[in-house]
């Protein structure tokens, strides 16, 4: 399936969240002999399951899977490093003649891994500390505000609520003295590791929302609750990065008595429905992504037997 002369061919699968990106690669990489690589940006946590919509050890049995389970939630890991992590597992395939198929909806990952990320000098730990203190003291739209001010272009495609980003734009910002959307104009994502397919699952969005918030009632009767319970009394506090996410947030402001279990589920719901359409936006922008409804496995099976031959 792949040659030493040329570059591995690998099939991405992107989209919403709860579209059913899962379903469809397991059963392309049954067709097509694959193994999963998951590019999700929560999944690579060892120990959160249900709130990540791991998949089941029965979806794993039906195709191998990578890139997940393989850090501690307190672990750092960014898009450089899944880059690096996640082309060493698709060369291990490659060199099984299987074809990797790179699963999820994490766009940054998929594009820094398909078409590489710039570098940037070190950050300080202490601009970083005092960020965070920042960010705890006035909140991430008031930095939102202060990122607008340095780098307008970056701050419209960030959320004013995305703190991880925002703080990640201004550390850039301040030790490098150029703006992040500088440094994507100069490296412009152009050194491509891969021959690539991109298929982008899409339904109608009302339809897709009401996926999603039955997605979140199972998710609750599964136990999430209880899930993030088990993590906070492990020692991984609320603060943590991974503990911040979509439905552990959620969950640990209703635990610790911040927020009540009605407004919990709402507020869970409405942000889900808001990343999934966050997610859209990205893969929208990215003119190689051919969409197509998750049930429409015979063309999305032409699409591939087309590109591989």
């Amino acid at each position: 399936m792949n040659s030493h002369r040329k570059k591995p061919d690998i099939v991405v699968i992107c989209g919403p969240t709860g579209i059913g990106k899962t379903s469809a690669a397991i059963a392309l990489a049954r067709l097509f002999h694959g193994e999963i690589i998951s590019a999700d940006s929560m999944q690579i946590y060892r120990h959160m399951n249900i709130g990540t919509a791991k998949p089941t050890s029965e979806e794993r049995a039906a195709a191998p899977h990578h890139m997940i389970d393989i850090v501690a939630p307190d672990e750092p890991f960014d898009a450089a490093r899944f880059a690096r992590e996640a082309r060493s597992a698709i060369a291990a395939v490659a060199d099984r003649h299987a074809l990797p198929i790179v699963t999820g909806g994490t766009g940054l990952y998929i594009k820094s891994l398909t078409q590489g990320i710039f570098c940037t000098k070190p950050v300080d730990p202490a601009l970083r500390e005092q960020l965070k203190k920042d960010m705890d003291r006035m909140g991430a739209p008031a930095l939102h505000r202060r990122l607008r001010q340095r780098d307008p272009e970056t701050a419209r495609r960030i959320h004013p609520n995305d703190a991880f980003r925002i703080i990640r734009a201004i550390e850039i910002f301040e030790t490098t003295g150029k703006p992040l959307s500088d440094h994507h104009s100069a490296h412009r994502f152009g050194e491509t590791h891969f021959r690539t397919l991109k298929i982008g699952l899409e339904m109608e969005r009302p339809a897709l929302y009401d996926r999603i918030d039955r997605r979140v009632d199972i998710m609750l009767e599964m136990g999430l609750v209880a899930e993030v319970r088990r993590l906070l009394e492990m020692g991984y506090p609320s603060g943590l990065k991974s503990m911040k996410s979509i439905g552990y947030r959620h969950m640990a402001d209703f635990i610790e008595g911040r927020t009540t279990w009605v407004e919990a589920i709402r507020t869970l719901k409405r942000d889900t429905r808001r990343y999934a359409k966050r997610q859209y936006t990205w893969f929208k922008a990215d003119p190689e992504v051919r969409w197509v409804p998750p049930h429409a496995l015979e063309t999305m099976q032409d699409w591939i037997t087309a590109f591989l031959n």
